[in-house]
């Protein structure tokens, strides 16, 4: 009851500073999106970090948070390492920053964390903003969990789509901005606690389109895309699962 109370105390707090704030959120500020569901949703990870215990944790956005879509592949692959997935649709850096600030990492010890993030930054930060982000993520999780390995994934491709309003969206501007993170990413991977992967040629093919075999709206994984996904990352999480 205490912790809902504070939740909604903390939702009225923030729509008082958001009204406040520019259109555009540092993609490093710590502040999550206004939204009942996206603190229903971490509350249920702050339960879930109770529970315990996890031996695999899945950090990122909807392509994390859609694992759920594609269970036999799931189970197949993680049902053994106690997984727990910590995924909320439309989040960007500065959303998962804020709930590892606010205990979805407290109380675990995962072998291995798996993050994906950063597709939702690509219409309104830049490449250098995005990759500062997720450095500061790495470092938050390294903080809250030293003993634990990072599987860290280059942002996945994305192809032609529509936004929720519509409109024909600028898939490619935001390829350009996917690029020169994924060119960065590697920056931020030591080998020894943060592991890079890029997936991301799997899900093209030879003419380097996406199929909708794989990402069925040129964002989002069908369970054929969490196969391959799974598959390109079983080696070096069989090594740090070790």
């Amino acid at each position: 009851m205490l912790r809902r109370l504070l939740s909604l105390l903390f939702l009225s707090g923030l729509a008082t500073l958001a009204s406040a704030q520019t259109p555009r959120a540092d993609a490093s500020a710590a502040i999550p999106k206004p939204a009942r569901s996206f603190m229903e949703k971490h509350e249920s990870f702050l339960a879930r970090a109770q529970a315990g215990p996890i031996g695999l944790l899945f950090l990122g956005d909807s392509i994390t948070e859609q694992w759920k879509t594609a269970p036999a592949v799931w189970e197949k692959h993680y049902g053994t390492h106690q997984p727990a997935n910590f995924g909320i649709g439309g989040d960007q850096t500065q959303n998962v920053i804020w709930r590892i600030e606010h205990g979805e990492l407290d109380g675990i010890a995962p072998r291995a964390v798996v993050l994906l993030i950063g597709t939702n930054n690509s219409a309104s930060h830049s490449a250098p903003e995005i990759v500062a982000a997720i450095g500061k993520i790495l470092g938050l999780v390294r903080a809250k969990l030293p003993e634990t390995k990072i599987l860290l994934n280059a942002i996945f491709p994305r192809g032609p789509r529509k936004n929720k309003a519509g409109e024909d969206e600028d898939w490619q501007a935001r390829m350009a901005v996917i690029r020169e993170v994924n060119a960065a990413l590697p920056g931020l991977a030591d080998g020894q606690h943060v592991h890079f992967l890029d997936a991301g040629p799997r899900f093209l093919d030879a003419e380097g389109k996406i199929p909708t075999t794989i990402m069925r709206d040129q964002l989002h994984l069908t369970p054929e895309g969490y196969r391959i996904w799974a598959e390109a990352m079983q080696p070096k999480l069989d090594e740090l699962l070790k």
